[in-house]
Formats: C-alpha cells, sequence, structure tokens
C-alpha cells in the first residue's frame, strides 16, 4: 500500500461519510442570456435543454461537426439565465465553440468564471448541513435553486460528483472566504482535490481534459442515460450519435480498473489481457480506500471492458469493477 497520510484518511472519511468541501474556485461557469438561449444551446448539446423547467437542470456532451467531444458540461436553466458549468479552463474553448454557431439568435454569452466562485459540499450529512442555514434542499439530481447565506445570494446545484450526495454551490467571488468559513464552522472539513479524485473515480465520474479528450465520442463515455437525448432532434453532431446508435456499440468505453499491487498507476499505462493482446489504457487513477487498492478510470476495447474482466500491466495485475455507488 502506498503511503497514505492521516490528513487523507481524515479527508476521505469526511468527504465520504461526512460532510467535505473542495474548493472549486477555479472550475468554468458560463452564462447565457436573451430569449433564445435555451434553443441555442438545445441545438449545440447532446441533451434536451429546450424543455428543461425552470430550476431544472441537465448534464450533456459538446460536439463538433463530426461528433467528437469539445466539452462534457453541466446545464441549469435558470428564470433569466442558463449556467453552463464544467472543469477549470473550459471556458474559452467553449465561449469560442459557441460563438461560431452565434448568428441571428438573441443570445448573449458571458464568462463569470472570474466573477464567480464555487464549493464542492459532499458527503451523506451535506443535506442537513445546508438544510441547518434555511437552505431548500434540491433532491433530483441537477435540481437547484437560490437561496441565501449570510447575506450573500448562493446558487445551490444537486451534482453528486463524488458518491451519492453532493452540491454544486457558487457564489459571487468576494463572498468566497467568507462562506467557506461558513461551512466549515458548521461541520463541513476542507478536503484536498487528491481526496476528491479518488472518490469520484470510485463512483465512476469522468472529467474533461483528464479522462474525456476531443478524441472521443460520447457513447465511448458511457454516459448515455445520463447526457444523451436520442429523442430531441437534430443538434450539431448528432449524425455521429445517431449513426454509432444505429451500429449498436462503439469501439471502446470507459471502465472502472482495480489493481491488485500497491502501485497507483500512471495515466497512459497499458492494459494487455493475460495472453499480451492490447485491452485498454488508463486515464487517471488514485488511491481508493474503498477498495484498499489502486483504482483508475480506463478506456477499454469492446470484448475487454465486462465487469470481472482480468487484465495484466506494468502495475501489476488488475480488474474491471463496477462503481461503488
Amino acid at each position: 500500500m502506498p503511503q497514505v497520510t492521516a490528513e487523507f484518511t481524515t479527508q476521505y472519511a469526511a468527504l465520504t461519510a461526512g460532510v467535505g468541501l473542495v474548493d472549486f474556485s477555479t472550475r468554468a461557469q458560463i452564462e447565457f442570456s436573451g430569449k433564445d438561449r435555451a434553443s441555442f444551446l438545445h441545438n449545440l448539446c447532446t441533451n434536451n435543454v429546450r424543455d428543461l423547467a425552470v430550476g431544472a437542470g441537465c448534464e450533456a456532451f459538446v460536439l463538433n461537426v463530426k461528433g467528437h467531444i469539445v466539452g462534457h458540461v453541466l446545464i441549469f436553466a435558470g428564470p433569466e439565465s442558463h449556467i453552463v458549468e464544467t472543469v477549470p479552463g473550459q471556458a474559452e474553448t467553449l465561449l469560442k465553440h459557441f460563438d461560431r454557431y452565434l448568428i441571428r439568435e438573441d443570445v448573449q454569452l458571458h464568462d463569470r468564471s472570474q466573477e464567480w466562485s464555487e464549493v464542492f459540499l459532499t458527503g451523506p450529512n451535506a443535506e442537513t448541513l445546508l438544510a441547518e442555514h434555511g437552505l431548500s434542499v434540491p433532491s433530483e439530481q441537477l435540481a437547484h435553486g437560490v437561496a441565501q447565506i449570510g447575506g450573500f445570494p448562493v446558487w445551490v446545484r444537486r451534482a453528486d460528483l463524488a458518491g451519492p450526495i453532493g452540491f454544486l454551490i457558487a457564489f459571487c467571488r468576494e463572498a468566497h472566504v467568507e462562506l467557506e468559513r461558513t461551512f466549515l464552522q458548521a461541520g463541513a472539513l476542507g478536503c484536498e482535490f487528491d481526496v476528491f479524485n479518488a472518490a469520484r473515480i470510485e463512483s465512476g465520474t469522468p472529467l474533461f481534459g483528464c479522462d474525456i479528450s476531443g478524441d472521443n465520442l460520447p457513447q465511448e463515455i458511457d454516459r448515455d442515460k445520463l447526457a444523451i437525448s436520442f429523442t430531441k432532434g437534430c443538434y450539431l453532431g448528432q449524425e455521429t450519435v445517431a449513426r454509432i446508435d444505429a451500429i449498436g456499440h462503439v469501439n471502446r468505453l470507459l471502465r472502472i480498473v482495480k489493481f491488485a499491487g500497491n502501485y497507483v498507476p500512471l495515466s497512459g499505462t497499458e492494459l494487455e489481457t493475460p495472453d499480451d493482446k492490447p485491452a485498454g489504457r488508463v486515464t487517471s487513477a488514485a488511491w481508493s480506500p474503498k477498495f484498499s487498492a489502486p483504482l483508475a478510470l480506463a478506456f477499454m476495447k469492446r470484448g475487454h471492458h465486462e465487469a470481472g474482466t482480468t487484465l495484466k500491466s506494468s502495475a501489476g495485475p488488475a480488474q474491471i469493477v463496477a462503481p461503488s455507488r
């Protein structure tokens, strides 16, 4: 077993059995305003944005004309704007992509990444902590609402990124220090990103730029039920998605792989079958307290992607497992 610090263990326990707080202040947040914003987004992503009610949200892939992934996003429908939220560093790429297709629509794009900040509260006690501050807690995945804490407006967004209960709390950047202090004083424990990383890999949650890239097609990520509508009609890249759906499969799928040794594999580590045939490649990995073993997300070739499949690698023997939740 690699050296796991007491701090890591304590933070992981809070994040999975209590309530942990992860600094998400560098996440990208783009605001779409204007009366055509819903239909515009609807036409440029894989999920049904047009029919989202105010206070609802969805996960989606933003695709290029060839059907390859430009971004993996969460979309939140508000009364006056829609918010697209995703990993750090993606705002500029997405803004350029969206602006390219903005012609006569009444849509205004605003990069709020520097104006707004965010923390991620997760764990079985997160709901109680928010309720104790008078917040109406969304129960449906990606449902969201506006509230106030300490005189500051906050946007509470249900997003189970690292286990069964999680909330993205967004607010103006000037309020970050005070609101983070409020959550910590209320019982949340600050957690480093490597702790979140372990929990999100256990849950099978991929990150764009880490597990997902522009080389990927959306069905390869295997989040079809969460992020793809097959009945919404035409959108950019839809022909490729529909063609794959008609064929019935892609050639590789993202899976969780548990390693038998103590060595956490590097991104790019090759996975092979017991008879030395190429089978897959690691995209991200961490030490998993839940499995007491190194755990990774990896793209596996079709035919070598089922749970229970045994593998070998430079990091030792491995096996595909189901997500922990």
